[in-house]
Parts: C-alpha cells; structure tokens; sequence
C-alpha cells in the first residue's frame, strides 16, 4: 500500500482529511485503516471506499446511512478508480452539517484527493 494524496477542507468548523492510496489488496485497505485510526485517535468518523482486485467496498463509520461511503464509492466508480483506498477522517466541528452537506463534504473530499 502506498499513500498517494491527501486533501482537506473545513465545513462549519468540520474537519474533513481525505487520503488516497494504491492498495493490491483487501489486507492492504485495512492495514492503511487500521494505521489512520492510530494516527487520528480523537476523530470522530472514518468513513472509506476502496476497489480492489474485482472487489468493492464501503464504511460509512457510524455516520448517517449513505451519506460517507457510498458517494465515496460511487464517485470512484465514475471515475474508474481500481486498485484504490479513499478515507476521509472527520474531526467533529460541533455543528451537525444534515445530510445534504454532509453527503457533498465527503464526495467533494473524494473527488478532490483523486485528481
């Protein structure tokens, strides 16, 4: 696993750190997990996607249903990612963003660690 870039934006006093690496396998999507939940220990969420040898899949990481993962990984799929991690770590602001904004802030995570 290699990490490729990182990415962060704030919305609402929400941090939003979103990393991109190259994976080769599923091991390797979750030793790179497993090594931002060391680094990160007081974020809130870390939500991920990651395609990997004809294999996909998602965490939303407790927040609400769909909002994290899932444009994540839909957003990879559009742009043909394989072989790829996407986590983005959150670090709580203190304001609820709702849904709507808490869908954009991830995708608009993902969209821009992967350019």
């Amino acid at each position: 696993m290699q990490l490729i870039n990182t990415y962060t934006i704030e919305i609402k006093k929400s941090k939003f750190i979103a990393y991109l690496y190259d994976i080769e396998s599923v091991d390797d999507a979750k030793e790179a997990l497993k090594q931002l939940k060391e680094e990160h220990q007081k974020a809130r969420h870390i939500p991920y996607a990651f395609k990997v040898n004809s294999t996909a899949s998602k965490s939303d990481d407790k927040e609400p249903s769909n909002t994290a993962g899932l444009p994540i990984l839909q957003m990879m799929d559009y742009r043909n990612l394989e072989n790829k991690l996407i986590a983005v770590v959150r670090y709580f602001g203190g304001t609820k963003l709702g849904v709507g904004p808490l869908m954009r802030a991830y995708l608009e995570a993902a969209k821009k660690v992967s350019e």
